[in-house]
């Protein structure tokens, strides 16, 4: 198994910073539309959409809710002025907010929401479509007088994301004894988790210093600590989901590593948390 995911993250993540820097702002949202659309497929079994076809049409339901957002806005121009945009920014910290009430109060919370299959839908959107717009809001930042600039914030919250998940592992084998959430995810401990602040607080204050971010190093420091603590709580929401759900992966599309959402998990909290408090809480922009 670990075989297969070291072959994967070599080839997957040469890919990832390719679509960075060099796709266009619209074919990076292309790729980005097909990855929330995986992500839909998968969340169905979260829903309890038991069908393939019923995953496949919420699937092509998200795309299609993304791609009217998308040409509802001017030319690939995507300010965080735009409504869309910052209203789903907003409504991201509000639900990752939420979700950490679900969490801490598992598996009371539960039967909150276990029967509702609108409200899992729900949880669904409200996961993926502020991903999308974090994802698209942070590539275009400052795009018309650097067309890399905003490649270099993805690039920053990605790899303190995988931090956060590298150092959480190594340092969770290493010394984990206490368990963080062990009724979401009995493998996750306090060592791990504060290893894996540590580890990102390590690649905050290296891209600080040698990448071109262009921000005030303490409102880079608070947005990246909150980033990193958010990364947690996407991962520790989507196991919630599975363990609901009764499944280990997400699914099986990525060899060694199971699906898209189990890639992404933390990335879909950490992302839009980041780019609202850069955009609309410090207004960065």
């Amino acid at each position: 198994m670990l075989k297969y995911r070291l072959i994967t993250a070599l080839i997957l993540i040469p890919l990832v910073i390719a679509a960075l820097f060099l796709l266009p702002p619209k074919g990076f949202a292309l790729v980005t539309l097909g990855v929330c659309m995986l992500a839909a497929w998968e969340w169905g079994q979260f829903a309890g959409l038991g069908s393939s076809a019923q995953r496949l049409s919420l699937a092509f339901l998200c795309g299609a809710l993304l791609a009217l957002m998308t040409l509802s806005l001017p030319n690939y121009h995507y300010s965080v002025h735009l409504l869309p945009i910052r209203v789903s920014l907003w409504v991201s910290l509000v639900w990752w907010c939420a979700a950490l009430l679900l969490v801490l109060s598992y598996p009371g919370s539960a039967g909150f929401w276990r029967g509702s299959k609108a409200l899992r839908l729900l949880f669904g959107v409200l996961t993926i479509v502020p991903f999308f717009w974090g994802m698209v809001a942070l590539r275009q930042h400052h795009y018309d007088s650097d067309p890399f600039f905003g490649a270099w914030w993805l690039l920053y919250v990605m790899l303190l994301v995988w931090g956060a998940d590298s150092g959480a592992y190594m340092f969770g084998k290493l010394f984990g004894k206490h368990k963080l959430a062990p009724k979401v995810s009995p493998g996750k401990t306090w060592e791990g988790f504060v290893g894996g602040l540590a580890t990102s607080a390590i690649i905050s204050l290296l891209f600080s210093v040698y990448a071109p971010l262009g921000v005030a190093p303490f409102t880079l420091l608070i947005c990246s600590v909150i980033a990193a603590l958010a990364s947690v709580l996407g991962d520790l929401t989507e196991s919630m989901f599975k363990r609901e759900a009764g499944i280990k992966d997400s699914s099986h599309l990525i060899p060694g590593h199971g699906g898209v959402l189990d890639r992404i998990d933390s990335l879909t909290a950490a992302i839009p948390v980041f780019a609202c408090l850069m955009f609309l809480v410090f207004k960065t922009v």
